[in-house]
């Protein structure tokens, strides 16, 4: 039996005052960690971005599934029939809107089932295609209708979990997506759970007491448009937090020793390299005798010009007035011995 939304109210109204400040000051913590491990924001990540896409293109689909003219035909609101109407009046009001005036496949299998009130309340909460198209349920054994029906609610969820499977995978989209991966994958697994605790636990049996078409309820069509939308919200939200520990605007942390060392190691192996290429270049320009006569040349005219710039007399006034003026040499001279400390003996820097 579903929880009565009185009861949701009232678990709200208790539990509401005490957990939401907590939840206030974990957002407010998540969202201030990265500045206090001196993490600058930083635009997304080119992996993140494709996953972003990604979700966008999930969400947009799972929408585009809550538009009417995507759902399954429902019989009774466009023959506008209320639930007691005789088989052969609905069926025939339904084969005036066929466009050759036959009924289809579907339409016959529906017919057979109808028979009796227990088909239509089952019609109503399953759908079309699972009271049509079980071959072995029966209305004497309304629990045949779930386990026939299972595979069909669990497809979308299972679609939505290989896609937050693709996103937050360590190869695609590295660290970013991995630290939502439990995350994520718990709450897909919840949602796909709470939809078949709810379909299994509704009172199907209620609508037997409508007696006009706009007082029942039609669950199968209004829980397709809900799971379509939670799907939707759920890879929204989940591109939201990747969007914003990416860019280090709320629930990043900083690397962990491995990653940093990974990273030095890696930057000094590209300096490396650098230097190789510059010793092999160099070794080049010496081994070739009209390359090094031409090195020799430029270096030769360089002197020149900055001995010939130096030894200018406006040049000379300007240095000197600077040093006289403008640079205070013993506050250089102590910031550079200060340095040159630093270097040497790095265990005795502050």
């Amino acid at each position: 039996m579903a929880i009565p939304w009185g009861s949701i109210r009232s678990l709200l109204l208790f539990f509401g005052p005490a957990l939401l400040p907590k939840a206030i000051s974990y957002y407010r913590n998540a969202r201030n960690g990265p500045k206090s491990h001196g993490l600058k924001v930083r635009p997304v990540p080119p992996k993140v971005s494709r996953a972003l896409f990604l979700l966008f293109v999930a969400a947009c689909f799972f929408l585009l599934r809550t538009l009417p003219i995507l759902a399954p035909e429902n019989a009774f609101t466009v023959t506008q029939s209320r639930l007691q109407i005789p088989v052969d009046v609905l069926f025939t009001r339904l084969a005036a809107l066929r466009p050759d005036g036959a009924l289809t496949a579907t339409d016959a299998a529906l017919r057979a089932r109808f028979v009796n009130l227990e088909s239509r309340l089952l019609y109503l909460q399953f759908g079309p295609e699972v009271l049509a198209g079980c071959p072995f349920c029966s209305a004497d054994e309304p629990t045949s209708y779930l386990y026939y029906a299972l595979p069909s609610l669990a497809i979308p969820h299972l679609v939505n979990l290989t896609v937050i499977t693709i996103v937050t995978s360590h190869l695609v989209t590295g660290r970013e997506g991995a630290a939502w991966r439990t995350t994520a994958t718990i709450a897909a697994v919840s949602v796909a759970a709470l939809d078949v605790y709810f379909v299994s636990t509704y009172n199907y049996q209620a609508n037997s007491r409508a007696l006009r078409l706009n007082e029942l309820d039609f669950f199968f069509w209004t829980a397709r448009l809900y799971r379509a939308v939670a799907l939707a919200a759920l890879d929204g939200l989940l591109g939201w937090l990747m969007y914003l520990s990416s860019t280090n605007r709320a629930f990043a942390s900083p690397a962990t020793s491995a990653e940093r060392v990974e990273l030095a190691v890696r930057a000094l192996g590209g300096i490396k390299g650098k230097l190789n290429a510059a010793g092999v270049v160099k070794n080049t320009v010496i081994r070739d005798d009209e390359l090094r006569t031409r090195g020799t040349a430029y270096w030769s005219h360089e002197v020149h010009l900055m001995r010939d710039v130096m030894e200018d007399r406006e040049v000379i006034e300007g240095v000197n007035d600077a040093l006289e003026n403008r640079i205070d040499i013993r506050t250089i001279t102590k910031d550079a011995e200060t340095y040159a400390q630093n270097v040497l003996q790095p265990g005795l820097a502050d």
